[in-house]
């Protein structure tokens, strides 16, 4: 029954995902229909020597399998890869009616509704052939951890509703001591956004902490979206914090641009204006930006849906730089730029970011499943398409072998890749290096 309410919603795409893509994305009209767009890509995990295909003049392997819906990574300054394994804590509110419903059953298709691991994983890769040789647990008994940064010998996690901070020292394998609290972040009973990520600044004496918001298009109100869909900036020292960037649905991946010295991040944008709105998007983040949620999309379009409006808000909100495609949900975000050693990619990839698409549900036909490059010259987008990295996770009928999420470069330069649905980390690289097989 669930299926086949599922398979009779909404509306299917007029335009190709590229038309939604780049400097000056494609906006046509919204579409409104009676049950939105639901549709799924049911989980069925990778085949016994199944992976991934990666761009011509790359290959890819597994780094780390058989995790546990492994969600976001952290290349430690040693090499060692910390996973956060990882998923949505109870959210008795976010899940009333029949919408509720048909989300949990989504979820439940989709992969999603895996009980969280509540840890973060070490890996460590001891005789360079990359293959992760070394497995432990380094934090346990956490709250649907996400984000993760290490600030001198201070390794700060980003529960769901708060940010933690441990003692570290390099080489650690297992921390014992208890979390200290730095901040409490927004969280409670609908919490419809979890995953709290962060970043540190150069310097270390700050956190950004992205936040997503309460519901689609503030349909709950905006009381319960009080400090959510924006990235806060948090005083490592005391623990203050305040609003540095908002307007943002759903913020997730962060990253410093090195050339021009912004932070930068991907961005949810809202659902249910049909399968070709709206486009998530890169774009930098400059202290008091606003970027329209939830009053309007892409700078001045007015979300009509959104009661009372707000004219002056919306006057302010600020035009993304660079359009992911509608639906694609970009979660993982990193720099290409300023690995340690000789990068193990194509020199194609030398500026600019890489984005892990989690993959859509409210488009017909399916959007992202996939990771992107976004070349970049002057420490900005340049106006082309982006490049397909790692294909390959939908199979021809649109089930999902895997779902990329998190993205990071390890200390050789190569890519890794966390899987959450097919529970493994991939290790992407230039084809003329040598690599094990599978």
């Amino acid at each position: 029954m669930a299926a086949l309410l599922l398979a009779a919603c909404g509306d299917v795409a007029k335009l190709p995902v590229a038309a939604g893509t780049g400097l000056s994305p494609t906006l046509p009209p919204p579409v409104s229909t009676l049950i939105p767009t639901v549709h799924i890509a049911p989980s069925v995990g990778w085949a016994s020597g199944a992976k991934p295909t990666a761009a011509p003049g790359m290959q890819v392997a597994a780094f780390a399998k058989n995790l546990n819906h492994p969600r976001w990574l952290l290349v430690l300054p040693n090499g060692d890869v910390l996973v956060a394994e990882t998923n949505a804590p109870p959210k008795p509110d976010d899940a009333r009616g029949i919408k509720g419903w048909l989300m949990g059953v989504f979820m439940q298709r989709a992969g999603a509704a895996v009980a969280s691991a509540n840890r973060i994983t070490l890996l460590r890769d001891t005789d360079g052939d990359g293959v992760a040789d070394v497995r432990t647990v380094l934090l346990d008994g956490l709250h649907s951890p996400f984000g993760m940064a290490l600030v001198g010998d201070t390794l700060f996690v980003a529960n769901t509703d708060a940010v933690l901070r441990f003692p570290y020292s390099p080489g650690d394998t297992h921390i014992q001591a208890a979390g200290t609290p730095l901040v409490t972040l927004p969280g409670g009973d609908i919490n419809h956004h979890w995953t709290k990520n962060l970043i540190a600044s150069a310097d270390g004496r700050s956190l950004y902490v992205a936040v997503g918001s309460n519901s689609n298009v503030a349909e709950r109100g905006m009381a319960v979206e009080a400090e959510r869909a924006a990235i806060w900036q948090v005083d490592v020292a005391s623990g203050k914090h305040r609003i540095y960037a908002s307007g943002l649905r759903n913020p997730v991946g962060m990253a410093w641009e090195p050339h021009g010295g912004m932070l930068w991040a991907v961005v949810n944008e809202r659902d249910e204006l049909g399968s070709d709105l709206v486009p998530d998007y890169l774009t930098a983040l400059r202290d008091g930006d606003f970027y329209g949620w939830p009053y309007s999309y892409y700078g001045a379009h007015v979300d009509a849906r959104v009661s009372p409006e707000r004219p002056e808000l919306v006057a302010r909100a600020k035009v993304p730089d660079y359009a992911l495609g509608a639906h694609v949900a970009p979660l993982g975000l990193a720099s290409s730029v300023g690995t340690t050693l000789p990068a193990e990619l194509p020199a194609a990839f030398a500026n600019g970011m890489f984005v892990g698409l989690h993959g859509s549900w409210n488009r017909k036909p399916h959007s992202g499943y996939k990771v992107v490059f976004v070349p970049f010259a002057n420490g900005r987008p340049q106006d082309q398409a982006p490049i397909e990295v790692l294909t390959g996770f939908l199979t021809a009928d649109g089930h999902a072998q895997g779902r990329p999420v998190g993205v990071a470069l390890d200390r050789q330069g190569a890519l890794l890749v966390a899987d959450d649905v097919g529970n493994t980390i991939w290790r992407v690289t230039a084809k003329l290096n040598k690599q094990p097989s599978d």
